[in-house]
């Protein structure tokens, strides 16, 4: 038996591998690279636009956390001012039933005034609360689904509701978890 030698090196292919034509081979081959030109995007109503880095900026800003809640919060104040007005208007505010029955303009636009503030912090604090609880939930989970509301519902039902101690922050948990449910149920459904 005659004893194995090695082939001697083709000096060709050594020019060929010093010159990383290995590498471009590959990518021929591969077809790593996709110029613009060919990029298909699929076309569902009207013409394709791509957005543009400031369109998807203002994109992100606007479906971010801190964003809705913001906007929450300004949204559930002007509600929450509104609903004071018509409820304010709605009681008559009788504190002493001995006293004079007549009330000054002063005096009943200084009990709407609160009226309506109070009730404006309390909506903007709850859109505040609920919609920062479920976008950092939906955030969390990766899903938009009926679960995001409910979960969120509990959580803020259960925050407001401690105010008033452990019983009422559980049952502000699961009431207003279960109106969140109902709610989005039906907006869903229809």
């Amino acid at each position: 038996m005659s004893e194995y030698k090695k082939p001697d090196i083709d000096p060709d292919l050594v020019k060929f591998s010093e010159g990383n034509d290995y590498d471009s081979l590959a990518k021929y081959l591969c077809k790593v690279y996709r110029y613009r030109e060919n990029i298909i995007i699929p076309r569902v109503l009207g013409p394709v636009v791509i957005k543009t880095n400031d369109e998807k900026m203002i994109e992100a800003t606007v479906e971010s956390c801190p964003f809705k809640s913001v906007t929450s919060c300004i949204i559930g104040y002007g509600l929450g001012a509104a609903v004071g007005l018509f409820t304010s208007s709605l009681m008559p505010n009788m504190t002493d039933p001995m006293a004079q029955q007549n009330q000054t303009a002063r005096e009943i636009l200084r009990e709407m005034k609160n009226s309506m503030l109070s009730y404006a912090k309390n909506f903007a604090l709850l859109g505040a609360v609920f919609s920062g609880v479920e976008c950092c939930i939906e955030s969390a989970r990766g899903k938009s689904d009926w679960k995001n509301g409910t979960y969120a519902g509990g959580v803020t039902g259960g925050l407001i509701g401690l105010r008033g101690g452990l019983k009422a922050g559980l049952f502000g948990a699961a009431g207003f978890a279960a109106f969140s449910t109902v709610i989005d149920y039906y907006m869903h459904q229809r």
